[in-house]
């Protein structure tokens, strides 16, 4: 299964649990996206202080631990870019963004950890700062990804959080509680 579901049926993520990793969107308030998306970022943080193998891929098709937190780092760097978007303009469309693309032409398997790390957990601070500063009617400004997706500002952050937990479970092969 994918995690980015065709235009169509995208919504499964906020209506079902993700089979594969357990996350259930239901559960989440809006309000509580950041605090968890910190807790995501100290975590894969920990991983990849801990584990020496973070730049090996399991089969060639999976990315490695290093190239997953690399795409996390991206996407909370994504989200905030997206999220500034929709708080300052009516009904932003977002420009498209090949995450594959990005992964090899920044050379994903090559970044160091450490650094890797370092820029992750700041992305993942300050996107949670930013969605700490949402608010009341905020939370229901809209916004349309270039496939014709749309979201507001509650879907489009519990949408976010299933990613970075998924890539998570990918790797540590553990759910979400």
């Amino acid at each position: 299964m994918t995690i980015t579901p065709d235009t169509k049926d995208w919504t499964w993520v906020l209506e079902r649990p993700c089979p594969e990793c357990g996350y259930t969107a239901a559960s989440i308030a809006p309000a509580a996206v950041a605090s968890a998306l910190r807790g995501n970022g100290a975590a894969w943080a920990d991983l990849l202080a801990r584990r020496d193998d973070v730049a090996v891929r399991p089969d060639p098709q999976t990315w490695s631990p290093l190239e997953y937190a690399c795409h996390v780092r991206d996407v909370c760097n994504l989200y905030s870019y997206r999220l500034g978007l929709m708080l300052a303009e009516d009904g932003p469309t977002f420009p498209d963004w090949n995450q594959d693309a990005t992964a090899i032409a920044d050379r994903y398997s090559e970044q160091d950890p450490a650094v890797v790390s370092a820029e992750l957990v700041a992305a993942a601070d300050a996107f949670a700062d930013e969605l700490d500063a949402v608010t009341g009617e905020q939370w229901q400004r809209p916004g349309t990804r270039s496939d014709g997706a749309h979201f507001t500002i509650d879907t489009f952050a519990r949408y976010f959080l299933h990613d970075v937990v998924h890539h998570l479970a990918d790797v540590t092969g553990t759910r979400a509680s």
